[in-house]
C-alpha cells in the first residue's frame, strides 16, 4: 500500500501512539444492526434521515436498500463482514464501485456513496480509516452529533466554539473528533490520548489529513487537543498542545550516531563512547555538529571509500582520497568550511592518544597516526581571513539597503494600520476611503454565523480592482514584520535572543543624577552570560508598542511556552514578548519564523528596488550591521562587545566591516588635528632638484604635511645607502667599524626622526654617515671623506630630514631624492 512518511523532528514521543481496543459496549445508538435484515435496517434510515419529508425518506431508503442489495452479494454473517469481504475497507474504493458498468451507473454510484455515509452513521459498519477518507461528506459533524447524543461530544463543541478560532478551524477540531470515533467505533469517553495520537500519525502517514496537502505531511486533531485537555478529558500529565506530545526532543548519542547507519559495530561503539565522553561538555547543537563532523563527514565517507576499513589507521590513498572528498559538498558545490571537520577528527585521534595513557585497556587498540597534519591546517588563518572578508564584503553590500528596509516595514505597517483603523469605523457593507482608493467593508458568510459577527476578522475590497483583502490578519503580519527588523536593526540581538525576551526583560535604572534609563536584559544564551543594554528612545517605542499590543488584545502579556529548535527542549512558560496566535493559542515565535518575516519584508521589496532580488538579509546580518555602526561612529570597540555579548574583544573586530570612505574620512581627520597642532612657520614649499646645495637643503626641512606615525615600510628612494646619514643611536649602523664609541655633540640633543627603519638625528655638525652593506672598506663616495668605511656628506649642516606620510624626501649633494 502506498503511504506518505517523513522522517524529521515530530514524531510521537511524549504519548505513545496506540491504537484504541475494541470497546466491549460498543457504541449502538440505534440499537444492534450488525445482524439485522434489510427491512429492520430501512426501517430505521427512513425513521432517522426521512425526518424533514416524504421525499426525503423515500430517497433515503432507495439509496440504503442499494447498498444493502449489493453487499447481500458478499459473504458473511454481519454487515461488516460483508462490507469487509466486498473490499470496501480499502483506500479509494468506495460503495458506488459495486455499481460501476452497470446502466445507470452515474446516479447509483452517488446514491451508494450517500448510503455509505448513513451506514457509518448508524453504526452499521465500521470504515478503515483510508476507506473514510476516501469519501466527501458535508453534512457528516451535524449527522453524527445528532445521532450519536453524546453528552461529552457536545461538551467538546461547546467548547471548541467558545475558543477563538477561524470556522475553518472549528471544523477541522470537530470533523477529527466524529472521523476517530467512526474509525475506532467508540464513544468519546473511550477516546484516549494514545488513542488520538494514534489517528492523529495514521492521518500523517498516509497523507489524509482533513483540510491539509496530502504532501505537507501534517499532523490530524491538531486542533482538538487541547479542546480535550482543557475540559479535562485527558490526564493532567497529558501535554498542552498536539506539538509539545509530537516533538522528539533531545535524541541519545547513540540515536545520533545511528541515523547515519554506521557498518562497523566495533568504531560504532568507539564512536559512540568518544561522543558520550564529550557530551558532559558542550550544548546539544553542539554535540550535534561533532556527530556530522566525525560520523557522516569522516568515518562513513571512510567506509564508503574503503569498505573493509576496521580501525582508525588510515593509509595515505585512503587519507588523501578522504580530504579531497570533504572539499566538495554532495551538491557538487565546494565546501567553504573544512576547519570544523579536520579540528573535530584531529581532536579524536589526540583524545584517544591521552585517554589510551590512562585507560589503555578501552583506548589503546585505537591509538593511531591523526591522519590531520600540521600542513593541513597551516591555512587556518588565511581561510579565517578569506571568511572575514566575504563576511565584510556581505555587509557592506547591505549596509545601503537596511535604511531602505526599515522604512519599508514602517510605512506598509502604518498603511496596514491605517486601512484596518478605519475599515473598523464603518459598518458591514459600507465604503471608505483611504489615500484615494475606494475600499467596501465585508465579511465571510462563515463569519456571519458568530455571536458577535463584528468581531470576526475585518475584511474588505478593493472597489478599483476586486481585490478581497484581509485588513486583521495583513495588519497583525505587518505589525510584527516591522517589529522584528527594529529590534533587530537598533539591538544588535541574535535571532535566538530576540524569541527569548519576555516581559520580564524590560527594566528601569536610576543613574545618580537621577534619571531614568529604560535597560534591556538579554537572558544568557550563546555566550551563557545575561547582559544588559541601555534602549535607545527608537528600541523603547518598538518595546513599548510590543507590550501596547498584547495588553490591548488579552489585558496583558500572555503567559505560553517556547520550543528552543537548538537544545530541543520546551521553556516554561513566561510572558514572551514575539509571540502569536497560532492553531487557537498564544505561541513563542521560533528563529525559523522571524526568518520568514525577513524573507518576506525583503520580497515585497523586489517589485520597487531590484538590489533586494539578488541580496537577502539574514536575521545575523542586523547584528553585524549594528557592531559596524556603533564601532565606525566612534563607540569604543570594548564596549561594542560589552553590549554585543562577546567575551573576546576579536570577536567583535571581526564583525566590523570597514568602509572606504571610513578610512578616508578618519584620515584625513587625524591630518586635520596634526595640522592644527604644528605651527605654521615649519610648513615650507618643496625644492626642486639643481638648486643650490644651501638652498635646498634649508626649504626641503619641511613639507607642507604634519608628520604622521612612523610606518613599517622603507622610505622610497633613490639616494644611494652609502650616501644617507648614519644614525648614532644604534650599533647596528657602520658594521665595517671595528670599534664604536657614542660621541658627545649638539646632535646628542637633536630630535630623532624617522624614515622607513632608518633613523637619523637633525645636526649643526658633521655626523658619520652608513656606509652600504655592499661597499668595501674604505671606498669614498662623493665629496666625503672616508673612515674605516664610513662616508661622510659634504657639508649637510642644515639637512633636516622629516617624514610626512608621503613619498619621503633626502637631501644628498644638493639634490632632492624621492
Amino acid at each position: 500500500m502506498e503511504t506518505y512518511e517523513r522522517a524529521d523532528s515530530f514524531v510521537p514521543t511524549a504519548v505513545q501512539a496506540i491504537a484504541p481496543l475494541p470497546p466491549t459496549d460498543p457504541p449502538r445508538p440505534l440499537g444492534e444492526l450488525s445482524t439485522a435484515s434489510v427491512e429492520e435496517v430501512l426501517t430505521v434510515t427512513c425513521d432517522v434521515f426521512g425526518r424533514t419529508s416524504s421525499g426525503q425518506a423515500s430517497a433515503c431508503q432507495g439509496a440504503m436498500a442499494a447498498l444493502l442489495r449489493n453487499l447481500t452479494r458478499f459473504p458473511g454473517t454481519t454487515w461488516q463482514e460483508r462490507w469487509e469481504a466486498a473490499g470496501l475497507n480499502e483506500r479509494g474504493r468506495k460503495a458506488g464501485t459495486l455499481h460501476q458498468g452497470r446502466p445507470g451507473a452515474t446516479t447509483s454510484v452517488t446514491r451508494l456513496n450517500t448510503a455509505a455515509g448513513y451506514a457509518f452513521l448508524m453504526r452499521l459498519v465500521q470504515p478503515s480509516l483510508l476507506a473514510f477518507r476516501s469519501y466527501t461528506f458535508p453534512r457528516y459533524i451535524p449527522w453524527f452529533r445528532e445521532i450519536a447524543k453524546d453528552p461529552l461530544l457536545e461538551e467538546f463543541c461547546t467548547r471548541s466554539d467558545a475558543r477563538d478560532l477561524a470556522a475553518i478551524s472549528l471544523r477541522k477540531a470537530k470533523y477529527d473528533i466524529c472521523a476517530a470515533l467512526t474509525v475506532y467505533g467508540i464513544s468519546l469517553a473511550d477516546l484516549t490520548p494514545e488513542g488520538l495520537m494514534h489517528y492523529a500519525a495514521e492521518c500523517r502517514k498516509y497523507g489524509v489529513t482533513f483540510g491539509e496537502n496530502a504532501a505537507g505531511g501534517c499532523f490530524a486533531a491538531t486542533k482538538a487537543w487541547p479542546v480535550l485537555v482543557d475540559m479535562g478529558h485527558f490526564p493532567a500529565s497529558t501535554p498542552g498542545s498536539m506539538r509539545s506530545a509530537i516533538t522528539r526532543g533531545q535524541l541519545t548519542v547513540a540515536e545520533l550516531v545511528d541515523k547515519h547507519k554506521v557498518r562497523n559495530t566495533e568504531v560504532r561503539e568507539l564512536l559512540i563512547d568518544y561522543i558520550s565522553r564529550r557530551r558532559v561538555e558542550i550544548d546539544y547543537s553542539t554535540l550535534q555538529q561533532l556527530v556530522l563532523n566525525l560520523v557522516k563527514l569522516f568515518w562513513k565517507t571512510v567506509e564508503e571509500i574503503r569498505p573493509d576499513q576496521a580501525d582508525l589507521r588510515l593509509d595515505e590513498e585512503t587519507i588523501t582520497y578522504w580530504k579531497e572528498r570533504l572539499l566538495v559538498r554532495p551538491d557538487g558545490k565546494p565546501r567553504l568550511h573544512i576547519d570544523s571537520p579536520f579540528m573535530a577528527v584531529r581532536g579524536l585521534y589526540l583524545d584517544i592518544h591521552t585517554w589510551a595513557a590512562a585507560e589503555p585497556e578501552r583506548w589503546a587498540k585505537w591509538s593511531a597516526p591523526c591522519p590531520i597534519r600540521d600542513e593541513d591546517l597551516r591555512w587556518f588563518n588565511v581561510r579565517r581571513r578569506r571568511l572575514q572578508e566575504r563576511t565584510a564584503n556581505r555587509i557592506r553590500e547591505r549596509q545601503p539597503l537596511l535604511p531602505v528596509l526599515a522604512e519599508h516595514v514602517t510605512e506598509q505597517w502604518h498603511r496596514q494600520r491605517t486601512l484596518l483603523a478605519e475599515a473598523k469605523r464603518v459598518g458591514l457593507g459600507e465604503e471608505f476611503t483611504v489615500d484615494g482608493t475606494t475600499w467596501q467593508r465585508v465579511i465571510a458568510k462563515t463569519d456571519l454565523a458568530r455571536k458577535d459577527p463584528l468581531a470576526a476578522p475585518v475584511r474588505a475590497v478593493n472597489r478599483t480592482t476586486g481585490q478581497l483583502v484581509w485588513l486583521t490578519h495583513l495588519e497583525n503580519q505587518a505589525f510584527w514584520q516591522w517589529a522584528v527588523v527594529e529590534t533587530l536593526r537598533l539591538a544588535g540581538l541574535r535571532a535566538e535572543e530576540l524569541t527569548e525576551l519576555t516581559h520580564l526583560s524590560v527594566r528601569n535604572y536610576q543613574r545618580p543624577s537621577g534619571e531614568v534609563v529604560a535597560l534591556l536584559v538579554i537572558s544568557p544564551s550563546k555566550s551563557d552570560r545575561e547582559r544588559v543594554i541601555p534602549m535607545s528612545g527608537e528600541l523603547f517605542h518598538v518595546i513599548a508598542q510590543i507590550i501596547r499590543r498584547h495588553m490591548s488584545a488579552h489585558g496583558t502579556v500572555p503567559i505560553c511556552t517556547r520550543y528552543d529548535l537548538h537544545e530541543k527542549v520546551w521553556s516554561e512558560p513566561l510572558p514572551y514578548l514575539f509571540q502569536t496566535l497560532f492553531g487557537g493559542e498564544m505561541r513563542a515565535m521560533s528563529t525559523t519564523t522571524l526568518w520568514r518575516m525577513i524573507r518576506r519584508a525583503t520580497d515585497s521589496l523586489t517589485q520597487t528596488d531590484q538590489r533586494f532580488a539578488e541580496v537577502k538579509f539574514a536575521a545575523h546580518d542586523f547584528r553585524r550591521l549594528f557592531a559596524t555602526d556603533l564601532v565606525n561612529n566612534g563607540l569604543p570597540i570594548h564596549i561594542g562587545a560589552a553590549l554585543l555579548g562577546h567575551l573576546n574583544i576579536q570577536t567583535t573586530r571581526g564583525y566590523v566591516a570597514v568602509f572606504d570612505e571610513d578610512v578616508v574620512r578618519h584620515y584625513q581627520e587625524f591630518l586635520d588635528r596634526r595640522r592644527a597642532q604644528r605651527p605654521e612657520r615649519e610648513y615650507r614649499k618643496p625644492t626642486r632638484s639643481g638648486t643650490s646645495s644651501t638652498s635646498t637643503s634649508t626649504n626641503a626641512a619641511s613639507n607642507s604635511a604634519p608628520a604622521a606615525v612612523p610606518t613599517e615600510r622603507h622610505a622610497r628612494t633613490n639616494t644611494p645607502a652609502s650616501a644617507a646619514p648614519c644614525s648614532a643611536s644604534t650599533r647596528r649602523c657602520c658594521p665595517a667599524l671595528t670599534s664604536w664609541r657614542k660621541t658627545s655633540s649638539p646632535a646628542a640633543s637633536a630630535p630623532l626622526l624617522k624614515v622607513g627603519e632608518v633613523r637619523l638625528r637633525a645636526s649643526t655638525s658633521r655626523s658619520p654617515s652608513c656606509a652600504a652593506s655592499g661597499s668595501r672598506p674604505g671606498a669614498s663616495s662623493g665629496s666625503g671623506r672616508s673612515l674605516s668605511g664610513c662616508q661622510h656628506p659634504a657639508d649637510n649642516s642644515s639637512d633636516k630630514l622629516r617624514h610626512h606620510g608621503r613619498p619621503s624626501e633626502l637631501t644628498v649633494g644638493g639634490a632632492i631624492t624621492r
